[in-house]
């Protein structure tokens, strides 16, 4: 897709046609996106099964490591999405020989934060001992981060190659780079779990080695891909090498920092949430895991959407059309919420049904069903708040975007949470209801401010008539 040739054929059209032109449009570029960011999620589901299956002290280290590694990956891998509306801007004025230079500087970013990413991992021991994890789980788990953070240059370089693709309207390849790369992990972690082809037994800690080759594969992928594919080349991303320039880095970062911490906050809180409800037993935090994790899968598509509207504000920004931003980012804020209407009527008709797949502990599905309720409840706040996040990036209008971010979670949704479920301070403590209440309450607050921020941001980019 084109969206610098199809322009001129929706100058004509009536406002339900323009409509239906701009969902195609977003849809062509979001499905890639969402099949991309489901194979991703699907790997780490794979990774927990395979341990699994080794036995309990595999999948126990396995899951602490996945609690410190993907709050750093998240960071990481959000600050460098200041790339897409970037190149999506450049693309959409047709300024084309733009964009190399500045995905080579993106490139030198991603590289000093892969790198310090893996810092962060091979020194996170002291965060367990602090969450007093047990002695005969901290080696295996530092094992397994070891493996995982050998890869994590590797993905942030793949990140951002994926971001320029993704900047030019091409989605495809995160997809089937994305497909591969499942279709690779599994035989490798087979390989390193149980010891093959001369790779001695590791156990569940082969999970994080056989992760960290899937990363260089993908990211090598797709350097090859924008290599040689003509869609790329007028790009003239590999016609010359770049030393870094720190005047470039510094925008990226100005963009692309506030992202990393807003996706950041909105993970962690989550994470805050899991830690507080480990006080109230096994079997609410077992479903608390449930209705968390399938909401997590719901939420891949309303969050793949969002990266899509970026890409179509970006574009339509760089052509000089802030109206045309305007509506895009309408048209992606109504698919979200259409979907947000679908995805909560199946959650509160099939809850138990959906509780049923993880347990057949019926203590376990009552406390899962309970907590889906709220699960679909957050689902039109959650929607409209990630997709006013990825419109707001392709004005790129982030630093506030994070400061609303951080108010509406911490400052709100946490403490309200806290006080609903913990403590006496509205009556009785709610328990795992109440925590819930205040991830509504925060999401809802998220959904709100940004709304208004975009409204605001799209009207000064309409009244000053400049991109």
């Amino acid at each position: 897709m084109n969206s610098v040739t199809d322009r001129p054929a929706a100058i004509s059209l009536n406002r339900p046609a323009r409509v239906r032109l701009e969902l195609k449009n977003l849809l062509d570029l979001a499905l890639p996106i969402m099949i991309a960011q489901l194979a991703t999620t699907a790997m780490g589901f794979v990774d927990a099964v395979m341990a699994g299956r080794v036995g309990p002290r595999d999948l126990a280290a396995v899951a602490l490591g996945n609690s410190i590694w993907v709050p750093v990956f998240l960071l990481m891998t959000g600050t460098l999405l200041a790339t897409t509306p970037k190149v999506a801007q450049r693309f959409g004025a047709g300024t084309h020989s733009e964009i190399g230079p500045i995905v080579r500087q993106a490139l030198w970013l991603a590289l000093v934060v892969g790198l310090m990413a893996t810092g962060m991992l091979f020194s996170a021991e002291p965060i367990l001992h602090i969450m007093k994890v047990d002695p005969e789980l901290i080696g295996p788990c530092m094992q397994y981060l070891h493996g995982i953070a050998s890869g994590l240059p590797a993905v942030a370089l793949y990140h951002v190659l994926r971001c320029f693709s993704d900047g030019l309207g091409r989605t495809r390849p995160a997809m089937v780079l994305g497909l591969c790369g499942l279709a690779l992990n599994i035989p490798l972690n087979y390989v390193f779990i149980y010891g093959h082809f001369g790779v001695p037994a590791m156990g569940g800690v082969g999970c994080g080695w056989a992760t960290a080759i899937v990363m260089w594969v993908m990211a090598l992928g797709m350097a090859g891909w924008e290599r040689w594919a003509p869609a790329y080349q007028s790009s003239q991303l590999f016609s010359r090498f770049d030393w870094p320039q720190w005047s470039v880095i510094k925008r990226l970062l100005g963009i692309g920092l506030p992202i990393g911490i807003a996706v950041f906050a909105e993970s962690s809180i989550f994470a805050v949430i899991a830690l507080l409800i480990g006080s109230l037993g096994a079997t609410v935090v077992a479903g608390h895991q449930i209705a968390l994790n399938f909401s997590s899968l719901v939420f891949m598509i309303p969050y793949s959407l969002g990266m899509a509207v970026t890409v179509r504000v970006g574009q339509a920004l760089g052509r000089q059309e802030p109206r045309e931003a305007r509506f895009a980012a309408g048209v992606g804020m109504g698919t979200a919420l259409a979907y947000a209407c679908i995805s909560a009527s199946m959650m509160l008709l099939l809850r138990e049904h959906i509780a049923t797949i993880y347990t057949a502990d019926p203590t376990v599905i009552r406390v899962a069903a309970m907590l889906i309720v709220y699960s679909a409840l957050f689902q039109f706040s959650d929607a409209i708040q990630v997709t006013a996040a990825g419109a707001l990036r392709g004005y790129q209008d982030t630093r506030v975007t994070m400061i609303l971010t951080l108010f509406a979670y911490w400052g709100i949704g946490l403490p309200v949470g806290y006080a609903l479920g913990l403590t006496d301070w509205f009556g009785a403590p709610s328990g795992p209801s109440g925590l819930w209440q205040g991830l509504i309450v925060g999401l809802s607050c998220a959904a709100l401010m940004l709304s208004i921020r975009l409204t605001r941001s799209a009207r000064k980019r309409i009244r000053n008539g400049l991109s």
